[in-house]
């Protein structure tokens, strides 16, 4: 997987100091795509999840009025905020990751291959009731992995570092998840985590990987996000123009990789499509590893409202994705996040109504950035058609932009 990843100073860690320039790079992009996102990937991760009742394709919406206010043709955005009752994009990667991984481990026992649908079935049940599940999370992937276990009779375990709050650890705990709380940041809860199933035998369902981790459980979380292009696909059979600009919000990248390889591997975005990366000012490991031309992990800094964001390094399995198609990467302050929520939840615009949480509404807070400060040199017109994500709701309703 390679060597450690070198600490980095980042370009700015204080709050207080001014954002980041837009880092933009010409896309190079992909000799070989990984089969984690190829034309095909989709494919298995939807046949699994039908498996669970609550399965259904979320809404592509129309932001008409936004897309006005911001000069640009049109502005479309992947509702992720009532995904299988998580609430999240994360409840596609953990949950088909523990399926998955359920029926290699009934394959084995048994000999033979199953259908997704003998997960549900007594006998198998009975034999997958002794396994345990574990992960880190800031909180939907526990919520997702833990959903995924549960459906089976399983049992999950995750992962917690200290600032993640009580509000989030309740969320997984509804979901039959137990808590382990740990000190630190999220990498801290991740090396924590792989060290707890390594000792006790449980399986692992990382939604990261660093050096020289195995990658198995990993490639088929990022492989369950495929179904978001899939679906896009789908609600835009036969519209004439193809998106122009692409923004994904980032953690350690697992669900921008997967939007924008898969995306690219069946077509629907190309060459000349911007595809960039949006991350808080304060945890930008993305952004700091295409300005250093190679992975880094950040030290640790304040904390941010995009608490579903807040990661120090990225994921070496997607890493190389990311590398080779992303066109620019960009970040966002705290108040910029909650003004993005404060519009999506309608109380600025016309447009529907979305209840979403800081982290989901990065992708717009990033676009009205790019929208303010260069448009000429950002490609951005009245000819313009972009792709958001509202990649979830609110998870700390205390504290949410949305009730303020």
């Amino acid at each position: 997987m390679g060597p450690p990843l070198k600490p980095v100073k980042a370009a700015s860690t204080d709050p207080s100091s001014h954002l980041r320039p837009v880092l933009l790079r010409a896309s190079r992009g992909l000799n070989r795509i990984p089969w984690w996102c190829d034309r095909n990937a989709g494919d298995e991760p939807l046949r699994l999840l039908r498996a669970c009742p609550r399965y259904a394709p979320t809404r592509l919406i129309s932001l008409p009025r936004t897309a006005e206010r911001l000069g640009l043709g049109e502005i479309w955005i992947k509702d992720e905020t009532q995904r299988l009752d998580i609430g999240s994009f994360k409840g596609l990667g953990g949950a088909y990751a523990v399926l998955k991984l359920a029926m290699r481990y009934v394959g084995r026992r048994t000999g033979r291959r199953i259908l997704p649908a003998e997960l549900l079935e007594l006998d198998v049940r009975t034999m997958l009731s002794g396994l345990t599940f574990s992960c880190a999370s800031d909180g939907n992937h526990g919520r997702s992995v833990s959903a995924g276990a549960r459906l089976i009779g399983a049992r999950a375990v995750v992962y917690l570092h200290e600032g993640v709050s009580e509000e989030r650890a309740a969320h997984i705990s509804r979901l039959g998840g137990a808590i382990v709380r740990v000190a630190g940041d999220y990498h801290d809860s991740v090396e924590a985590a792989a060290r707890a199933a390594s000792q006790d035998g449980w399986i692992a369902v990382p939604d990261t990987v660093g050096p020289g981790e195995d990658d198995t459980a990993c490639t088929f979380v990022v492989q369950g996000y495929s179904i978001l292009i899939d679906e896009i696909i789908a609600a835009t059979t036969g519209q004439p123009t193809p998106f122009t600009h692409v923004l994904v919000q980032a953690g350690v990248g697992g669900l921008a990789a997967s939007v924008f390889g898969h995306g690219w591997a069946r077509g629907l975005l190309g060459p000349d499509t911007h595809l960039w990366i949006v991350e808080p000012e304060r945890s930008a490991c993305l952004y700091e590893s295409a300005r250093a031309e190679r992975p880094v992990r950040l030290p640790p800094g304040p904390s941010t409202n995009m608490a579903m964001l807040e990661c120090q390094s990225p994921s070496l399995l997607v890493w190389p994705i990311i590398d080779s198609l992303a066109t620019g990467f960009l970040t966002i302050t705290d108040e910029q996040a909650a003004d993005a929520v404060r519009l999506l939840n309608g109380s600025v615009s016309d447009d529907a109504r979305l209840r979403v949480g800081e982290s989901g509404a990065a992708g717009l807070a990033g676009l009205i950035r790019a929208a303010d400060e260069d448009r000429d040199r950002l490609g951005l017109d009245r000819s313009s058609k972009v792709l958001l994500f509202a990649t979830e709701g609110p998870t700390d309703l205390s504290a949410w932009s949305g009730s303020r």
